[in-house]
């Protein structure tokens, strides 16, 4: 049986306004995306958020519903918007900025290529209404739940980050920059309510993590697109750098590490929960 694009898993007791929202975890290529790929298998790992649905694999048992993709972010990512791509990503495409990471990634986060050439505007149609549009209609599908049961909704986007910022061409030797714990991002507080961002922000100060607001990440597509507290959704994007749970040189999840990140995980999604449920 193929593998599904994604799957979006029910609270098993106690629904709350919570939904976790995990869109890049997932390796999966469908061999009829595979044509034009030529990302190294190294760069579909490093460049996934491996393990995040893991890590949120508890949300369920706080009453929180999740949605987790399972198809690589090489053959579409459903953080970008529908249009952010270019014309060395897809043919014909005339967006309005240079975008090699973009709906269609055409570079990796190494600058190494990731597909042959732009891709024909009919496959880049075939993977949204397989993948993309299903996806998204899932995910307003769950919001539109939430609020009309709960009054509103609390989107929880988890990802996970390099430890250390690339190195810039030209950087001299060991210029090397350790990024944050954990990145909350907001798009400037914008997408949500202070009482939810701040919950995020200091749920990872209690555990001692260094916690950076919005730098390097603002919060993508979905922060930007669903996050509307003056419509009752609330959106935080949740970035963890990878060291915290991962060993990034071999991939592997870290003794203890993994399940202290997974114990956190689980407790912001019950905190985030029971401060939704006060109205």
């Amino acid at each position: 049986m193929p593998l599904p694009p994604f799957t979006v898993l029910e609270p098993k007791r106690g629904e709350t306004p919570v939904i976790v929202e995990v869109p890049h975890a997932g390796l999966h290529v469908p061999p009829e995306h595979a044509q034009s790929l030529v990302a190294p298998a190294r760069a579909l790992a490093r460049d996934a958020d491996l393990f995040c649905d893991e890590l949120y694999g508890d949300a369920p048992a706080e009453g929180a519903s999740m949605i987790v993709a399972h198809v690589s972010r090489y053959v579409v990512d459903l953080n970008r918007g529908e249009r952010d791509t270019d014309g060395d990503s897809v043919q014909g495409s005339v967006g309005r900025t240079r975008m090699p990471r973009g709906l269609i990634w055409r570079l990796t986060t190494d600058n190494e290529r990731a597909i042959l050439g732009p891709i024909p505007p009919a496959e880049l149609e075939a993977r949204l209404n397989a993948i993309y549009r299903p996806y998204h209609s899932a995910l307003a599908a769950l919001i539109e739940r939430k609020r009309s049961v709960f009054g509103l909704a609390v989107v929880l986007p988890g990802h996970s980050m390099p430890s250390v910022e690339r190195a810039n061409p030209g950087s001299p030797p060991g210029d090397v920059r350790n990024r944050a714990d954990l990145v909350p991002g907001s798009r400037g507080r914008t997408s949500a309510d202070a009482r939810f961002i701040d919950l995020v922000d200091g749920h990872g100060r209690d555990e001692g993590w260094r916690v950076v607001h919005d730098n390097p990440y603002r919060g993508g597509f979905v922060t930007q697109h669903y996050g509307r507290p003056e419509q009752s959704v609330h959106c935080v994007q949740v970035e963890l750098a990878r060291r915290l749970y991962l060993d990034e040189a071999t991939l592997r999840r870290k003794d203890g590490g993994f399940n202290n990140v997974r114990a956190w995980c689980r407790a912001l999604v019950a905190k985030l929960g029971e401060e939704a449920l006060r109205g």
